[in-house]
């Protein structure tokens, strides 16, 4: 066959063109058909999910290191934290105090009340530091006991401010009124107190039955006015020894938190009519139970710490019937230290006397069965006489 030349045999040059011409385009469309390349997002999605994959496994390894990062810094600063923790202990109970004096204060203002010298003193000044504030507790009908104190242990006038000055000692009458404020029986403690200048007067009605509401505003108020290690409450009809008192508290000055006194636990007395009866005998338990221990109410000494828990929380302690029970109460739940001192109980002459002979002096004299120095207004004379330590004693101490 020809293919050059045209013929009835043959095929032209111009059908050749258009044969091969039509062979390449099937040829293209049957590639185009076995070979469908996938879409454009169907490709990526392997590489997306890579992606993702890295994404996550660089996120959590970024996450690790900042965790770990983030726990470095947080020991860092637990370590730096502690040693600073006793500092801010130290921080947080003087604003306590301050809290606490500021609360007192408002009170008193709300109340009508008169504030106390020494405080607004102590407005204008930094307050200085005591060795201990002791709170003679009294009634107003018991002047001739407040005379029989002031002219045998207790200093009076100049000699008492000496003591405030040269040894830290404040010591003062506790005294609230009556429920006719600024009635005859106010106005003649004020006289009195005119004339002595040893009152400390609280907002509380007197009574005999409220003793434990008075304890607890005693401290709460005297943790205001002057900041001591030790704050003391004693009856008016007790004999102490200053210096004695002085050297024991003085053993437990660095301890935060102190309860001190002859600790004791009597029975639950449930019979009414007798004397120290406790309406909630129920809460102790059966018949016949005793009390937890706690310091007998004739003389004890708490700490700064214990003073000013008192005044934060005077409001939700309960109160018992019995005012040492209820300061007992008050500490049970506490990391408080009881101290049993047995020469804060000393009995009268001739017990007080011969220990004093021996040379192991009494801080605190007094009679077992009358809670107190019976007759105290006489006999505190020869209790005195016998068993005082002497005025150098005081003097000289170096506590």
């Amino acid at each position: 066959m020809n293919w050059r030349k045209g013929g009835d045999g043959g095929v032209s040059r111009r059908w050749a063109v258009l044969l091969c011409l039509g062979s390449f385009c099937l040829g293209l469309l049957f590639t185009n058909r076995m070979w469908t390349l996938p879409e454009a997002t169907e490709i990526a999605r392997p590489n997306q999910n890579d992606e993702e994959g890295g994404k996550v496994a660089a996120g959590d390894c970024g996450s690790k290191k900042v965790q770990e990062l983030q726990s470095y810094k947080d020991v860092l600063q637990v370590q730096d934290a502690h040693q600073d923790v006793q500092t801010l202990d130290k921080t947080i109970a003087s604003l306590e105090t301050e809290l606490s004096a500021a609360r007192t204060l408002q009170e008193s203002l709300l109340n009508g009340s008169p504030v106390a010298e020494e405080f607004k003193v102590s407005e204008s000044i930094v307050k200085r530091k005591y060795r201990m504030v002791i709170g003679i507790n009294t009634a107003f009908s018991s002047r001739k006991r407040r005379d029989s104190i002031r002219y045998t242990w207790m200093p009076r006038g100049e000699q008492r401010k000496k003591l405030e000055e040269e040894k830290g000692i404040i010591i003062r009458f506790v005294i609230g009124h009556s429920a006719i404020s600024g009635g005859i029986i106010d106005r003649a403690i004020e006289a009195e107190d005119r004339k002595h200048g040893d009152f400390m007067k609280i907002d509380h009605v007197e009574g005999y039955l409220a003793l434990s509401g008075k304890t607890k505003t005693y401290f709460s108020t005297a943790v205001s006015l002057w900041d001591a290690d030790f704050y003391v409450k004693v009856d008016d009809d007790v004999h102490v020894n200053i210096a004695t008192l002085g050297q024991i508290l003085s053993k437990h000055a660095w301890k935060p938190r102190v309860y001190i006194g002859c600790m004791k636990s009597g029975p639950v007395l449930s019979e009414k009519g007798v004397r120290y009866y406790e309406p909630e005998h129920w809460k102790f338990g059966e018949p016949g139970n005793k009390y937890f221990r706690h310091a007998t109410g004739q003389l004890y000494a708490i700490s700064k710490d214990l003073a000013t828990y008192i005044s934060i929380n005077k409001h939700v302690l309960h109160q018992y019937i019995n005012e040492d029970v209820s300061l007992g109460s008050w500490f049970l739940g506490l990391d408080a230290e009881h101290i049993d001192d047995r020469r804060l109980c000393c009995g009268t002459p001739p017990d007080c006397e011969w220990k004093a002979q021996a040379g192991n002096i009494c801080a605190a004299s007094f009679d077992w069965k009358c809670s107190g120095i019976c007759n105290s207004e006489g006999r505190i004379w020869e209790v005195h006489n016998k068993c005082a330590e002497g005025d150098k004693a005081l003097w000289n101490s170096t506590f």
